[in-house]
């Protein structure tokens, strides 16, 4: 039973026989989520494409590249004709809001400092009686 829990990942069986039933795998990114493809077109003439997660389902887990041919702005899947990356582009990161890994500024209720002026530091100003 443990393995069967460890192959679908926290997608219903229900979702993954019709995923499996009528689609094709077109690959999985860096961080182990699989992309597939319907066989037949839909009602607006094109194939629905689907993500399974790796765990939890966390949207913010798919790669650019990805995520464009998700919604169809890249006609062709990352496997078949990757992006071309620039030397100032960084790695993808998925949203760390919530973990241990989350940016606190100086002086947020987590970390310690003094935190930076701001517009709304101001006092009302009073006219002379």
């Amino acid at each position: 039973m443990l393995k069967l829990f460890t192959w679908w990942n926290g997608a219903t069986l229900g979702a993954l026989f019709d995923i499996k039933r009528r689609s094709t795998l077109v690959g999985t990114d860096e961080y182990g989520n699989k992309y597939y493809e319907d066989r037949k077109k839909s009602v607006e003439h094109r194939n629905r494409r689907y993500v399974v997660y790796r765990g939890l389902a966390e949207p913010s887990k798919v790669p650019a590249d990805w995520f464009g041919w998700l919604h169809y702005t890249l006609e062709k899947p990352p496997t078949e004709a990757p992006l071309n990356r620039r030397a100032w582009e960084t790695d993808h990161k998925p949203n760390m809001t919530g973990t241990l890994f989350a940016y606190r500024p100086d002086g947020s209720l987590k970390e310690s400092g003094k935190r930076q002026k701001s517009d709304a530091d101001y006092e009302a100003w009073t006219p002379d009686a």
